[in-house]
């Protein structure tokens, strides 16, 4: 697992964002033009949102009722804790708990191959739809946005507003739209539709990525003095909220008769933290919101934990 730990620490997109924050602290002209980041974000979003549609489109999820209601659980819970935790805890503005809790109420990929891995590895390995399952949990990138949206209703004192409204409004954006929009199309395409635009759409992706981490580490270095107000909060919040989603997860698989291996999997998932994923749709929903906080977090804090610690713990 260290091997793992080293080699996304000195990966490209890991580096990209490291040299956005370097850039800025030494006053480089370096800039990203706005539409440029606006295009790359559509991009990342709809390729995701492709691409976990395929996932599903090929996962096998007859029979395991017990499975999805956990991880709709999951999908609704855990972004709501975060936002909860991060706003009247650690005393975050709504927006920077939205993003918080977006990060941490979706999942990291690598997490879920490292917990693969480790599953295999001591003889419990998980079930084949499982990978369905994970793709599902992306969808606490657009619940925690939604919460975001509701409490931001509620402060700017439109108290009557109907939760329907909101929900309308939150599902117009354009980063939920992309991503829901592109988990329906990418399911319902089938392979071998998908491998037709699979050159742009998965080939490209991480390359986008770079560029699109170097400009969300040159915003995170303009703010890196919010982040000092709140650093010591937000690393107890970045070891801590992993551990309780991943025993909550873990706890209700357990619960409802999944095997060691999947239960183990899924608990490991919800106690990751998305660094690549949800990035860019709260950049998208909510440009305003500081990454130093919400990026640095699950990028600097919660990845080498789990990585390190937090998927045996769990």
């Amino acid at each position: 697992m260290e091997s793992i730990l080293i080699e996304n620490l000195i990966s490209p997109i890991t580096l990209a964002f490291l040299l956005g924050i370097f850039a800025t602290l030494i006053r480089s002209d370096l800039e990203i033009p706005e539409p440029v980041i606006r295009i790359f974000a559509i991009f990342l979003l709809f390729s995701i949102g492709l691409q976990g549609g395929r996932e599903l489109a090929t996962a096998d999820l007859s029979n395991i009722g017990g499975a999805v209601t956990v991880t709709a659980l999951a999908v609704i819970l855990l972004p709501l804790i975060a936002f909860l935790v991060g706003r009247h805890i650690i005393g975050l503005s709504i927006v920077n708990a939205a993003g918080v809790a977006a990060l941490y109420g979706s999942v990291s990929s690598v997490t879920f191959v490292v917990a693969r891995s480790y599953g295999e590895s001591v003889g419990t390995p998980m079930e084949g739809h499982i990978t369905g399952l994970v793709a599902l949990m992306e969808l606490g990138i657009l619940v925690a946005l939604f919460y975001g949206r509701l409490a931001l209703s509620r402060a700017d004192g439109v108290k009557g507003a109907p939760l329907s409204s909101i929900l309308m409004e939150t599902l117009r954006g354009r980063g939920l739209l992309l991503l829901g929009g592109g988990l329906i199309i990418g399911a319902a395409s089938g392979e071998a539709n998908f491998r037709k635009v699979e050159p742009f759409f998965v080939d490209l992706f991480r390359g986008v990525l770079v560029l699109f981490l170097l400009e969300m580490g040159m915003t995170a270095g303009r703010h890196l003095k919010e982040f000092a107000k709140v650093g010591g909060r937000m690393l107890a919040f970045g070891i801590i909220m992993p551990m309780v989603n991943g025993f909550i997860v873990t706890g209700l698989a357990t619960l409802v008769g999944l095997p060691m291996g999947s239960a183990f999997v899924l608990g490991a998932v919800a106690a990751s933290a998305s660094y690549i994923d949800a990035p860019a749709a709260v950049r998208s929903t909510f440009p305003e919101a500081n990454p130093s906080i919400y990026l640095t977090a699950s990028l600097g804090i919660t990845f080498p934990f789990m990585v390190l610690a937090g998927v045996p713990i769990v």
